[in-house]
C-alpha cells in the first residue's frame, strides 16, 4: 500500500511525504509509483492508542461478555483507535476474573488491537472513588493483582492505585516490575505521592479528577507527577476539564501528557439510562453521571478528544502525539509511531480532521 500527498506525523512534526507499508511500514519519504490512496494534502498519523477506555456501543469490558468484544474492537477502529487497553472497574475478584478470561481468549476478526488490560481499581480511595462502587474497594494487594494478571494471560499493562492506602508502597514496588503503575482515585498529598513515584509508579490517572486539587501550598499528585517525571492522563470531553486547564497542562507536562477517552458503554449510544460497575448512570446531553450527580466517565472517542483539544487551541501535532506515542510509552507498548519497521497502524485524516481510512497491521478497517 502506498499513500501519497500526505502530511505524515514523524515524531512531533508533520512532514510532506508519502508512506508505504504492508504489515509493517517499509518506507517514508518522496516515493515513486502510483498511489493506492491519495491523501490529497491530508494527514497520516499513528493509530491512536487509548489506554483508558471502559467500553462503548452498549458494551463494557467488565461485563466479561465475549460476544461484546468484537463490537468494541470495531468501534475503536471506526474512530481512529488502533490499540487500546481494556479498562475494568472496581469490582470483586469473582467478577473481574471472568472479565480477564474473556479478554485473554479474545481473537479479533478485524478492528482495533487489544494491547492489554488497565485495572482501574479495585485498589482505590473511598474518599476519591468517584463513580467506582464503594463496596468493591480493596486494599492494595499484590497477590490479588497477580491472580488477575494470570487470569488475563499476563496482559495487565497498567494498574491504578491510591498510594496512601495501607500496603500501597510495597504493592507499587512489586507490581511496577510487571506493569506500569498509576496513581489515581487518591487523597495523597505531595509527599505521599512522591513516595509512590519513588516506589515505582510512573503515571497519574485522569489528572485533576479523583484527586486533591493543585494548590499553591498543597500541590498534591499533580505537582508530584511533574517533579517525578511521570506521565499523566486528561479526559478532554469539555466536561471533566476546562479548556484553559487543558492548555495549561499541555504547557506544563508537554510530551508526558496523554489524552484518554475514559469512555463508558454509552459512547456511540444515545442519551439514556446505562450501568457502570454495578451502578446505574444517566446520560443527558452526552454527560454521564451517577444518580446522585457524580460525574462518571465520558461518551467520547479518543479521536473526539483530539479534535476537542485542537479546537481548544493545542497544535494538531502535539494533540496526536498525546493520543498515540505518549500513551504507548506510558503503558510500555510497542506502537504509536510511524517508523520504518514498525507495525503499519495508521490513520488518514482530511484537512477538517474527518476520518478517511484506518489501517491495523496494514489492513484497512
Amino acid at each position: 500500500m502506498l499513500i501519497k500527498n500526505a502530511k505524515v506525523l514523524i515524531g512531533k512534526a508533520f512532514l510532506d511525504a508519502d508512506i508505504q507499508f504492508d504489515r509493517t511500514i517499509t518506507a517514508i519519504g518522496k516515493l515513486d509509483g502510483p498511489a493506492d490512496l491519495d491523501a490529497a494534502g491530508g494527514y497520516v498519523i499513528p493509530g491512536l492508542v487509548d489506554i483508558h477506555t471502559h467500553g462503548a456501543v452498549g458494551e463494557d469490558f467488565s461485563d466479561g461478555r465475549p460476544a461484546g468484544l468484537q463490537p468494541l474492537a470495531d468501534y475503536y477502529a471506526a474512530h481512529g483507535v488502533t490499540s487500546y487497553l481494556a479498562t475494568t472497574m472496581t469490582l470483586r475478584e469473582e467478577t473481574l476474573t471472568p472479565a480477564m478470561h474473556a479478554i485473554r481468549d479474545f481473537r479479533p476478526n478485524g478492528g482495533a488491537r487489544c494491547a492489554g488490560v488497565h485495572l482501574e481499581g479495585p485498589f482505590l480511595s473511598y474518599a476519591k472513588r468517584g463513580a467506582q462502587a464503594a463496596e468493591n474497594l480493596h486494599k492494595p494487594d499484590a497477590a490479588l493483582f497477580h491472580r488477575l494478571n494470570e487470569a488475563s494471560g499476563g496482559q495487565v499493562k497498567l494498574v491504578t492505585v491510591a498510594c496512601e492506602e495501607e500496603g500501597a508502597l510495597p504493592f507499587i514496588r512489586e507490581v511496577s516490575r510487571t506493569c506500569a503503575v498509576s496513581l489515581g482515585h487518591t487523597t495523597a498529598d505531595y509527599d505521599t505521592a512522591m513516595a509512590g513515584f519513588a516506589a515505582g509508579a510512573s503515571h497519574a490517572t485522569h489528572l485533576y479528577n479523583g484527586m486533591n486539587s493543585f494548590l499553591h501550598r498543597a500541590p498534591g499528585v499533580i505537582g508530584a507527577a511533574f517533579d517525578a517525571g511521570a506521565s499523566v492522563e486528561l479526559i478532554c470531553d469539555g466536561l471533566h476539564i476546562h479548556p484553559a486547564v487543558i492548555r495549561t497542562t499541555f504547557q506544563i507536562f508537554g510530551d508526558r501528557l496523554n489524552l484518554i477517552s475514559d469512555s463508558l458503554r454509552c459512547a456511540g449510544m444515545p442519551d439514556g439510562d446505562y450501568e457502570l460497575g454495578g451502578q446505574p448512570i444517566v446520560v443527558k446531553n452526552h454527560r454521564a453521571t451517577l444518580l446522585d450527580g457524580t460525574l462518571a466517565g465520558s461518551s467520547i472517542s479518543l479521536l473526539d478528544a483530539v479534535r476537542n483539544v485542537v479546537r481548544f487551541g493545542l497544535p494538531l501535532a502535539g494533540a496526536v502525539y498525546a493520543a498515540s506515542t505518549a500513551p504507548a510509552l506510558a503503558a510500555r507498548l510497542d506502537t504509536g509511531v510511524l517508523q520504518v519497521g514498525k507495525a503499519a497502524d495508521l490513520v488518514v485524516l482530511d484537512g477538517n480532521l474527518d476520518l478517511q481510512a484506518v489501517f491495523v497491521d496494514g489492513q484497512r478497517q
